[in-house]
């Protein structure tokens, strides 16, 4: 739960590669088209690929990727060209009916494919409106706000862009804002230390380190946005307050903020969502009456994770009552606020883990991402600075109580939207 999410479709990466050569070597040019005939069911994945990729990408994780990628692009029809990176190595482009897909091959010792990396899709004859209806067929609800970050700027694509969603971590940008604008004021500096003095329970690395270990504001926000450590989370969140967040979230303009407040620590919500009896009762009492409730929850638990009942998180979990809550445009008035900052450190951690391609990555200036997901939510916000220098907002929320979502899915969507004309 609670965990960034990466855009690439990474199977097994592959080491540096030498300049490119110009022929293509037969075994690159067999064992490329050998890669389609084992996606298109035509040959067995053992005879292409290597025992070692395969512990690591079973067959049965090869047949599902290419679902992913026929779903979203169309019937998989050849290999489309093969670029030689050195003897063993290539860039390997697989033509779908809507897109070329393209990535690293690498051959092992055996001559067979010991590495794969398919993480960049040109779409073919693709649009605003074919995405769009895309976004509207997925199961449960989902929005896209696409869009520049200017006031009263027009979206490239909005679909559901006013509705409420569980966002999962990327809450964790609303205590990122608030920690840099006490810094603006000169209420905290980005090397201030403190001790650590609370636990949560994982995504992160933080849990794990001792109380009263020393740590500077600037890595417990690093943390917080690139590994999406819980732990750095309630730690900054108890440094900035609880009410300071809240303040933040309502300067960003956030359009039912009672949907959100009082601001939980993921402890809480871990807790909360652990004990679902508990948890209901908290989501049906009024704001006043679930901050005594906090209050009185963390008297009980004493930031000690020991203490709660561990949710499981083997299926959605009262997604639409325990959770943080934003709209595409809601996100989009927050990342307003972090492009209009003076410092840019808030923007840097944010460009820390910008969850994009290479190849993606060099249409822009600056990129900036945080997502966030449990079973059933899945949020993918991102922060661009375009050539000339405009900011703009890719921000994705799928919610789905009946059913985890897929992220390859709503991945590719992503990269659809970002091939869609400058």
């Amino acid at each position: 739960m609670l965990r960034t999410i990466a855009l690439a479709l990474a199977l097994v990466a592959a080491p540096a590669h030498p300049a490119a050569q110009e022929t293509v070597p037969a075994p690159l040019e067999s064992s490329a088209e050998g890669v389609v005939a084992v996606l298109q069911g035509e040959r067995p994945a053992a005879e292409v690929f290597s025992s070692s990729f395969l512990g690591a990408v079973p067959e049965a994780q090869l047949k599902a990727l290419h679902q992913r990628l026929s779903a979203q692009f169309g019937a998989l029809q050849g290999l489309e060209s093969v670029e030689p990176q050195g003897p063993d190595r290539a860039i390997v482009s697989l033509r779908f009916e809507r897109a070329i897909a393209r990535g690293t091959m690498q051959l092992g010792a055996s001559g067979l494919v010991a590495g794969l990396l398919v993480n960049q899709f040109e779409p073919i004859d693709d649009d605003a409106q074919k995405i769009a209806a895309d976004v509207t067929a997925l199961p449960g609800e989902a929005s896209v706000y696409y869009a520049p970050l200017a006031e009263g700027a027009a979206p490239i694509l909005a679909v559901n862009e006013e509705r409420q969603f569980a966002i999962g971590s990327a809450f964790k940008l609303y205590i990122l804002s608030a920690l840099a604008r006490q810094i603006a004021n000169g209420e905290h500096s980005w090397d201030e230390a403190v001790g650590l003095d609370r636990h949560s329970l994982p995504s992160g690395v933080m849990q794990n380190w001792p109380r009263g270990a020393p740590v500077t504001l600037h890595t417990l926000a690093t943390l917080m946005i690139s590994i999406s450590d819980n732990t750095a989370t309630d730690q900054l969140l108890a440094v900035v307050g609880r009410d300071a967040v809240a303040e933040e979230l309502r300067a960003s303009g956030h359009a039912a903020p009672d949907k959100t407040l009082p601001f939980l620590t993921t402890l809480e919500l871990f807790g909360l969502k652990g004990d679902l009896a508990r948890g209901q009762a908290y989501a049906a009492a009024s704001e006043d009456e679930q901050a005594r409730l906090l209050d009185a929850f963390a008297n009980e638990i004493a930031g000690d994770p020991n203490r709660i009942v561990k949710p499981t998180f083997t299926q959605p979990t009262a997604i639409d009552s325990l959770e943080w809550f934003a709209s595409g445009r809601d996100l989009a008035g927050l990342l307003r606020r972090i492009a209009a900052l003076d410092d840019p450190t808030a923007r840097e951690i944010m460009a820390v883990s910008p969850s994009i391609s290479e190849a993606k990555r060099a249409d822009w200036l600056y990129v900036g991402y945080k997502g966030g997901s449990e079973p059933g939510v899945l949020n993918l916000t991102w922060l661009l600075q375009g050539k000339a220098g405009e900011w703009r907002i890719l921000t994705m929320s799928w919610n789905n109580p009946e059913a985890a979502v897929e992220p390859a899915t709503f991945e590719l969507l992503a990269q659809r939207i970002l091939s869609l004309p400058q």
